[in-house]
């Protein structure tokens, strides 16, 4: 059965169109866009035609009107030349309403799906009419073109067979009778309902989806949590680097990424910091963030809450209050910044192994209510007024951090950076100077004084179930190296003031991404001590940021890095003899 077919347009006889030859219903329909059926001139000059008269009589009689406000004469007394305006106006409105609008009025006014016509004696019929299903949203204003048979082909949908329930849905669901959010709640199938969107999402877009994988994945695992209106996923492939001695404990780091050469760059690292000895990671700071915006009528009433949130007498009560929200959320501070009349209030709390998004929103809620009664002229103009500051770079998470703040320190032996990063301990430092530190500073880099850290970030935190997006200022990092015990070994160090990441929650609860997490021995929440899982997450991000850093660093001082990626990140297949 073709599932390109169309709802049959009925000619003035009243008779059905009937299919004919490829090329000549190709060339019919070239045929009929040369011509205008408002003039008998082609369609391009009539186009034309009417929007110069559009535009010509629309200057004409605002041009009038003017003379005539100026000169007192009442606007409804006419010549005959405006008279002859107005209407030359009204017709090419409906001109141009009818030539520009008909699609937009035949997406909203069509048959039921009842009423189409499918025959199944001749599959590669391509049935020209201006009818079309509903499209959902935005695809509802999206002008159908009528394809060539050698284009359509390899655009039919993927998934044939549907029972004859299912195909009833899908029927549905294209002529908009079912949305397509709602198919999980209407069908109770969460699989199910991902196979008929798909289905029905190629019949609308006439595109295949052959190479997105459906089958073999938990859908009722992201309903309501991750992921909405799901038509398949997306594989990734997980390496593993290490293994990374750091703290004393090793790791095997999960790295998912489509880049060659990383995973096999960072795992060169790791050997390099094992052989000697081992990296040393330390916490700082463990606080997430969230900033409302409100607004006073004036400045004075801005800085009146700003002195009474920033007054220690005052911080206890309003602690109780935002500590009511979680049992593991615990406000940590408060810090206030003013605009004019708009106060920006920055509350940082810990938030135990989640990563704590919703948990300080929800209290940062309880405060903002807490407030209205002192303060009943505040106006809450949003929860995050981005003085947070979440998934943008900004320089108050850089100065004063957010989620996890860590640096990790190593030490090199000089023998060590010969024989596995193949450079010299002098080399190293003095790139670094000249690429990391001032390069950066002549690039006006905020955050960015590294050589690749949100490399190594986006890998694990794809791997891990983290917030991908959170790899913005996650990656805030700063590179040092320096020549110790008398210039023959090497220190390194990454110093990171704002890893976002934790180990329950979002994405963290799906197989994949749980099954990393155990891999690395922090999976879920930490009963002994509510926190440490995470934060143990945290120091792996920067151990591993640090052997990413000196793997590239090496190979671009050993002039290694093109070499390098030709060899991992290039494909000596032959294509032409695959296809």
């Amino acid at each position: 059965m073709d599932v390109r077919q169309r709802p049959v347009k009925h000619q003035t006889d009243h008779q059905s169109l009937k299919p004919t030859k490829a090329g000549e219903l190709q060339h019919q329909a070239l045929n009929q866009a040369k011509a205008s059926d408002a003039l008998p001139l082609p369609l391009y000059l009539t186009n034309g035609l009417f929007f110069t008269m559009f535009f010509t009589v629309m200057y004409f009689l605002l041009h009038r009107w003017r003379e005539k406000i100026r000169n007192s004469v009442p606007l409804h007394v006419v010549t005959l030349s405006e008279l002859a305006a107005l209407v030359s106006l009204v017709a090419s409105v409906i001109y141009l309403v009818g030539f520009f609008g008909i699609d937009f009025v035949q997406s909203i006014i069509r048959p039921s799906p009842d009423s189409w016509e499918i025959e199944d004696d001749t599959p590669e019929q391509i049935m020209i009419d201006d009818d079309k299903p509903v499209k959902p949203c935005g695809q509802a204003l999206i002008p159908h073109i009528v394809p060539t048979l050698d284009k359509v082909k390899p655009s039919l949908p993927t998934i044939q067979h549907t029972s004859d329930e299912d195909e009833e849905i899908v029927k549905m669901v294209v002529a908009g009778t079912i949305p397509s959010y709602a198919l999980e709640s209407k069908l109770g199938d969460c699989k199910r309902a991902a196979g008929i969107r798909r289905l029905a999402l190629e019949r609308i877009t006439e595109k295949s989806l052959s190479g997105l994988p459906l089958d073999g994945f938990d859908y009722d695992s992201i309903l309501g949590q991750c992921c909405e209106m799901p038509v398949g996923y997306v594989q990734i492939p997980v390496g593993i680097a290490g293994p990374l001695l750091l703290n004393g404990a090793e790791f095997s780091v999960p790295m998912a990424t489509t880049e060659g050469c990383l995973v096999a760059s960072t795992n060169r690292g790791c050997k390099a910091i094992y052989v000697a000895g081992g990296a040393t990671c330390i916490l700082l700071k463990d606080g997430m963030t969230r900033a409302p915006v409100v607004r006073f009528g004036s400045a004075k009433r801005a800085a009146d809450l700003k002195q009474f949130l920033e007054d220690p007498l005052n911080f206890d009560t309003i602690a109780t209050v935002f500590n009511k929200s979680s049992r593991f959320g615990r406000l940590q501070s408060i810090r206030c910044a003013i605009s004019g009349k708009n106060l920006y209030i920055r509350f940082c709390c810990s938030t135990g192994d989640a990563m704590g998004m919703n948990m300080v929103s929800k209290g940062v809620q309880n405060v903002l209510d807490f407030l209205s009664t002192d303060f009943p002229d505040m106006d809450v103009m949003g929860i995050s007024g981005n003085y947070c500051s979440d998934k943008k770079p900004a320089a108050v998470n850089w100065i004063e951090g957010r989620g996890k703040s860590v640096v990790c320190e190593a030490v090199i032996k000089e023998e060590v950076v010969q024989k596995v990063l193949k450079t010299t301990v002098a080399a190293l430092v003095e790139l670094n100077m000249l690429k990391n530190l001032t390069g950066s500073a002549m690039a006006g880099a905020l955050g960015g004084f590294n050589a690749h850290a949100s490399n190594i970030v986006s890998a694990v935190y794809l791997a891990t179930g983290q917030d991908p997006a959170q790899n913005v200022e996650s990656s805030h990092c700063i590179t040092m190296m320096e020549a110790v015990n008398d210039g023959k070994d090497l220190h390194v160090s990454v110093t990171m003031p704002s890893i976002e990441v934790g180990t329950v929650g979002g994405g963290t609860q799906l197989a994949s991404q749980s099954a990393c997490l155990n891999l690395l021995g922090v999976k879920g929440a930490s009963k002994a001590e509510p926190g440490s899982n995470s934060r143990v997450l945290a120091t792996i991000v920067a151990g591993s940021v640090l052997a990413g850093e000196l793997s590239l660093m090496s190979a671009i001082s050993a002039g290694q890095l093109v070499k390098s990626h030709m060899k991992y990140n290039r494909s000596t297949r032959d294509m032409s003899k695959l296809t």
